[in-house]
């Protein structure tokens, strides 16, 4: 088949994907909806003994999810022959992603100065679980170790509940997107320059970095974060109440969110009790204005007062399950989950990216590939005759 046209806002860009699990793919499927064109290379069926931890379920939500709008080839770098195929395409290719541990490329000889050697323009991103060099940089790093390492788990849930994992890869996915404003910003040098370069990322890097304000309150104040439940840690009320019927979010952070709020429920009274006069005192106090705000929420349902509220402007929200996300009316005006069939006949619904383009937009145009799927379209592409083909085939080098 041609290569993909997702969307023409990065369709000059070609990217060989070496990454495997979550945090690479989720980098290159950017760069994919995005009209690049993605190469996925992985080893012959049986080459690698961790297979089936990137390529077991190939016809399963999570992989198609993690890899439409790819093309893929087997190619086995620890033959020479496979070795020479590859740095074929490297000649060809804009950024190559990979995220084994720091020393693997090296071994192959795939490292960024074995690959700039044959394409000056190159950019590897190289993602890792604790960076490039150091004295962790042979470890390997799984998302929930690094939601560990990175403080996430000691401030997600209730107090003197112990450390708790979020429900999502928060280190791989945020580690993906990090990666990929990486590459768009050495492709934009590049244009400059005219050289390629070396992007580093890592999970214990990311994570702590999406501590954000949790971490400049104890790098700036000393202040050290606590598990805070369904509470905001710093702003009050927001959190979780009960109403009549099930629970809601509230966000009435803010002098403004405030009075709007004591406006909205007719309770003027709360404005004059001394210890929720500011912000801070609302913090120090947040017990007893919970329980204040709960004797309220109690006599109406969530739709009311999620209509109510937010026709006030103060932020407020029902808590989804994820069945419920898609059902919801604006989740679908937006388009979050769009269908795409697969060479198998099957159907499936992915999650689109969550960036629109208005003239050149993201776009979902092809399942995820069979394993080795476009092996002889790329050789043949890059200058290799059936001939050729069948020798690599004979070799074990594809």
């Amino acid at each position: 088949m041609p290569k993909i046209n997702a969307s023409p806002a990065l369709a000059r860009f070609r990217v060989l994907d070496l990454s495997r699990v979550r945090a690479g793919p989720t980098c290159v499927r950017i760069l994919a909806d995005f009209g690049a064109d993605v190469i996925r290379i992985e080893p012959p069926a049986g080459v690698d003994p961790n297979e089936a931890m990137f390529a077991a379920d190939r016809w399963g939500g999570d992989f198609q999810n993690l890899n439409r709008n790819k093309r893929s080839m087997t190619l086995n770098l620890k033959k020479p022959e496979g070795l020479e195929a590859f740095m074929r395409l490297v000649e060809t290719a804009d950024v190559v992603v990979e995220n084994w541990r720091p020393d693997v490329k090296a071994r192959l000889g795939i490292d960024y100065e074995a690959l700039r050697a044959v394409n000056p323009r190159i950019i590897l991103a190289s993602i890792s679980g604790f960076g490039q060099d150091g004295p962790y940089a042979w470890r390997p790093g799984f998302d929930q170790i690094i939601q560990g390492m990175g403080g996430l788990m000691s401030v997600t849930g209730f107090p003197a509940q112990g450390p708790v994992r979020a429900g999502l890869a928060v280190a791989d996915s945020g580690t993906g997107v990090y990666a990929a404003a990486g590459i768009l910003i050495a492709l934009l040098e590049r244009e400059r320059s005219g050289q390629g370069q070396w992007v580093h990322g890592s999970l214990l890097h990311t994570q702590v970095a999406l501590m954000d304000f949790q971490a400049a309150r104890y790098l700036n104040d000393g202040d050290v974060p606590a598990q805070a439940g369904n509470d905001h840690p710093t702003s009050s009320p927001m959190g979780l109440f009960q109403a009549s019927d099930g629970v809601f979010n509230l966000g009435a952070s803010g002098e403004g969110n405030w009075v709007r709020l004591c406006e909205c429920l007719q309770a003027p009274q709360l404005r004059a009790v001394p210890e929720f006069a500011t912000e801070k005192l609302r913090v120090e106090h947040r017990l007893a204005l919970n329980e204040a705000l709960a004797e309220v929420f109690k006599s109406q349902t969530v739709a009311h007062w999620v209509e109510l509220l937010n026709r006030a402007g103060v932020p407020a929200g029902p808590v989804y399950s994820i069945p419920q996300v898609f059902e919801d009316a604006q989740v679908n005006h937006l388009g979050i989950a769009q269908d795409v069939e697969a060479g198998n006949g099957r159907r499936y619904r992915l999650v689109s990216q969550p960036i629109t383009l208005a003239r050149t937009p993201a776009r979902i145009a092809h399942a995820a590939p069979a394993w080795g799927e476009h092996t002889t379209e790329m050789l043949t592409e890059i200058g290799y005759t059936p001939s050729d083909i069948e020798q690599l085939q004979a070799k074990a080098a594809v």
